[in-house]
């Protein structure tokens, strides 16, 4: 008599378990890291960074992930690389390498995600960190309305007797009357971030039956309830580009024929022209519609300063700072906003530009384009590792593309694609879609083959 006998599934193991867990504490961090400095200041932060990380690789040395050499994203390391080559160049070593040591630990997380759990632990993960992100915010703006009811400052932080100015404020005490909250991040366009991150992943969890709906359902609710008070311009601009994208999906995956998935792309293309034609002519309306100034409150400014210093170093840039520090010529004093010092350039392509020049800029583009191209077929094209070609499309395999999406509305206004929660993604995506370009639960080309095991008797 022949008997099978199948051991239980990796993800429900305890070693899964713990190796998910990790995961979600990296990438809770990674989100979380304007809130963590505020309460604990820079140098906590950068312990409990430094902590996460070694366990992320003591992790990833005990269950030893495979890695294919030879399916390696070559423009992310070759960017890297550059980044580091720029500190033999650059105006501030000393603080190249002291930002090299932060894009390290994000590095580092983003790789463990790539490599140490298959795509739905990664979804998990992400879930799971943004639902305390979201449920710890909302938490923490009705404690300041309800006990406290006046604004709060970071801990540790002291203007010496003068009025802090408003941007510094860690809340600023405005849920009950309607205004743009920050939650425990302390800024309302991060957390609107979230918010968006968490829409698409919880309505994503959702349409596959991966959560309990009731939760998933409340969860749903609570990140668009955020989104709202957030009132984010370039996240409201991110959402309508990350639903014109999965309409395009959804398109593309009901077309039988070439043909018809040439008329989505068409359609896509237009829409697309006919936003940037939008924006051009009539850039007042645009601007009038999402509430904001000429100056996109304050941004053309900035990027005039950083425009004006980055010609002056314009093929190899002032040397890797992401982000900059304040104390270092030429960043001391160099951009300061309603009494805040800013430490980027609100545009990430500036940025860029101003650290490392326009090699910089053609490598991070390409490492950009490379991995949107990637979750983009990995979304629109039916899982296929063998020579089926029939399999049904996965929910979960429209998320890499709408994440990348969202990085690169925001990347227009904000630099946080180059650090903490943005750079952890940016890696995670290039080597995940890269190493393991099939999301699908039927199949795990990650899986060792002692995790199911046939006996005979």
């Amino acid at each position: 008599m022949t008997t099978s006998t199948v051991l239980p599934p990796v993800a429900l193991s305890t070693e899964r378990l713990w190796a998910t867990g990790i995961g979600a504490l990296a990438v809770f961090v990674a989100f979380a890291g304007d809130g963590i400095r505020n309460l604990v200041t820079m140098w906590g932060f950068g312990a409990i960074a430094i902590l996460v990380a070694i366990g992320c690789v003591v992790m990833m040395l005990r269950l030893k992930p495979k890695l294919d050499r030879s399916r390696l994203p070559k423009v992310l390391i070759a960017f890297l690389g550059y980044a580091v080559l720029s500190v033999a160049w650059s105006a501030y070593p000393s603080a190249s390498l002291l930002t090299l040591t932060g894009t390290l630990l994000t590095t580092i997380v983003g790789v463990y995600l790539a490599l140490a759990l298959t795509w739905t632990e990664v979804v998990h993960a992400l879930g799971v960190a943004l639902k305390w992100v979201l449920g710890l915010s909302i938490l923490f703006e009705l404690w300041v309305a309800l006990v406290v009811r006046a604004p709060v400052l970071p801990l540790f932080v002291d203007f010496g007797g003068k009025e802090p100015p408003l941007l510094a404020m860690w809340s600023r005490n405005v849920l009950l009357e309607g205004g743009r909250i920050q939650g425990i991040l302390g800024n309302s366009n991060l957390l609107a971030v979230v918010a968006l991150l968490g829409i698409l992943v919880f309505g994503l969890q959702l349409a596959a039956g991966t959560v309990r709906r009731s939760w998933g359902i409340v969860w749903l609710a609570l990140a668009a309830i955020i989104f709202v008070l957030t009132r984010s311009s370039t996240m409201i601009l991110a959402a309508v580009a990350a639903a014109i994208v999965l309409a395009a999906v959804l398109l593309i995956r009901r077309s039988t024929t070439p043909r018809a998935r040439s008329g989505v792309y068409v359609g896509l293309a237009a829409i697309g022209l006919a936003g940037i034609l939008f924006v051009t002519v009539f850039s007042n309306v645009f601007l009038a519609l999402f509430g904001k100034s000429s100056d996109l409150t304050g941004r053309l400014g900035i990027w005039d300063k950083v425009i004006g210093l980055a010609q002056e170093r314009p093929w190899f840039g002032w040397g890797y700072s992401s982000p900059w520090i304040p104390w270092v010529e030429p960043f001391d004093g160099f951009i300061v906003r309603r009494g805040v010092e800013q430490l980027h350039a609100h545009n990430a392509w500036l940025d860029v530009w101003l650290q490392l020049g326009v090699i910089g800029v053609v490598l991070f583009a390409a490492v950009i384009v490379s991995l949107t191209w990637r979750s983009w077929f990995a979304a629109v094209d039916r899982p296929r590792f063998d020579l089926r070609d029939d399999r049904p499309y996965t929910v979960l395999s429209m998320l890499p593309i709408l994440i990348a999406v969202v990085l690169i509305v925001q990347s227009v206004a904000e630099s946080r694609i180059l650090i903490e929660s943005g750079w952890v993604l940016v890696v995670a995506l290039a080597l995940k879609t890269k190493q393991y370009p099939v999301m699908d639960a039927t199949k795990r080309p990650d899986l060792s083959p002692e995790a199911a095991v046939e006996t005979d008797r």
